[in-house]
């Protein structure tokens, strides 16, 4: 069950739970779902509540309405925009934000379809898989209304090279979803009548690994990315080590041999 963010006005975001996975679905579809500070908040909630939840194996991250996300809410913006005070604490809020969508134990997939523009495009980047209808579209538009996309372009960057970024972000123009796969914004494009299935073929794989392998995994992974090269390989090997050491690596090696699928200790 959802409860209203403010009393008498529907949820910001919707939590559904489902066979271990969970989808929380922006829920302003009207509005193409802004990032409002409210709508920050809401999502960063639920991020929390998920940390701790062992019932919940994989997130989807949806939109509600004809696109995913527009970035954020311009009109909310422009009322602050003589108050640098406020504007300090939305970009902080929201850099928090998509920082704990790494840090999450639960791998998320973003389920893409209409726009995902600005601070939506950055939702995205952030996801740790995606999936998007063949009519979605994505940009980093900010300059062209006199904004640069400065925070979006961190995630994004790192998701498809300082060149086509920095194209995104020059120009303002959008890029459809093929472009998008081909520059590795998202690994999967499919038509739209076929976009929840194929995310729910990806979360029924996940979910039926092990919880805490995918959990240290993750969390190792973000850790060396962006780490010298031989720091990385510390890092990974550590990492590696100590899964050994756990029932999870037992019981997996052993259900290979055995030729039976794994009965995973935490499940």
């Amino acid at each position: 069950m959802n409860v209203s963010d403010r009393a008498g006005e529907a949820p910001f975001v919707l939590r559904r739970d489902e066979g271990g996975v969970v989808t929380l679905t922006l829920n302003r579809g009207e509005r193409f779902n802004p990032l409002s500070t409210e709508m920050i908040a809401a999502l960063e909630r639920e991020l929390d509540a998920l940390r701790a939840d062992r019932t919940a194996r994989v997130v989807v991250l949806a939109g509600a309405g004809r696109g995913f996300c527009a970035g954020h809410d311009l009109k909310e913006m422009r009322a602050h925009s003589a108050d640098s005070s406020w504007q300090r604490a939305l970009f902080g809020d929201c850099s928090r934000m998509m920082v704990k969508m790494t840090e999450l134990p639960q791998p998320i997939i973003a389920r893409v379809h209409g726009i995902a523009t600005a601070a939506g495009c950055q939702l995205v980047s952030m996801c740790d898989l995606a999936v998007a209808s063949d009519e979605a579209r994505f940009g980093l538009p900010g300059v062209n209304v006199g904004i640069f996309c400065s925070t979006p372009a961190v995630g994004v960057a790192r998701a498809i090279g300082r060149k086509r970024a920095l194209e995104m972000l020059l120009t303002g123009e959008l890029v459809d979803a093929s472009t998008a796969l081909g520059w590795g914004l998202v690994n999967r494009v499919v038509p739209a009548a076929t976009l929840d299935a194929e995310v729910a073929r990806l979360t029924g794989i996940i979910a039926t690994r092990s919880a805490k392998v995918v959990g240290t995994g993750k969390r190792a992974f973000y850790r060396q990315i962006d780490q010298p090269l031989e720091t990385a390989y510390a890092t990974a090997s550590e990492s590696m080590a100590l899964s050994m050491l756990e029932p999870d690596a037992a019981e997996g090696i052993d259900a290979f041999v055995e030729k039976r699928p794994p009965r995973w200790p935490d499940r």
